[in-house]
């Protein structure tokens, strides 16, 4: 069953209050027996000397989409998901701040772990999002994904 997938960018940082409320929007679907949830914060990094204050996130949306409604089908089917959510920022998010959060659950605590993880690599090795990591001193350069 092909589910419709909806957009996972948001603008600017995922907030502590979003996470929170989207938690507990699932405790009234009581066949859900685990949740496996990470969540991708900006690093203050230090490169030649200069510290990452920020990334401006960018993507190329309607491909983007397109490759995640792809990636999901896939995860929901392999690993029986009740339910998928993804959020991935665009715009500028500041170094300590959330810029990616994704919840999967499962009748099964195995299961959501196991896809939350794939499901994690294949968003950061597949989906065309790009992040401009600006320096304390507003000089930039583009990250590279390690």
């Amino acid at each position: 069953m092909e589910r419709k997938i909806k957009n996972i960018f948001i603008q600017g940082p995922v907030t502590a209050a979003f996470i929170a409320e989207s938690i507990h929007k699932h405790s009234s679907q009581t066949a859900i027996g685990g949740h496996s949830i990470f969540l991708g914060q900006v690093r203050a990094d230090e490169i030649e000397g200069k510290k990452v204050a920020a990334i401006e996130y960018t993507s190329h949306e309607e491909m983007a989409l397109q490759i995640m409604q792809s990636i999901r089908e896939s995860i929901f089917e392999k690993y029986s998901l009740i339910c998928m959510h993804v959020y991935h920022s665009l715009g500028t998010v500041g170094s300590g701040d959330i810029c990616l959060f994704v919840f999967v659950s499962a009748a099964h605590r195995k299961s959501a772990i196991n896809a939350c993880e794939e499901l994690v690599e294949r968003i950061k090795a597949e989906l065309p999002v790009w992040g401009k990591e600006i320096f304390e001193d507003d000089t930039h350069q583009w990250k590279m994904n390690r």
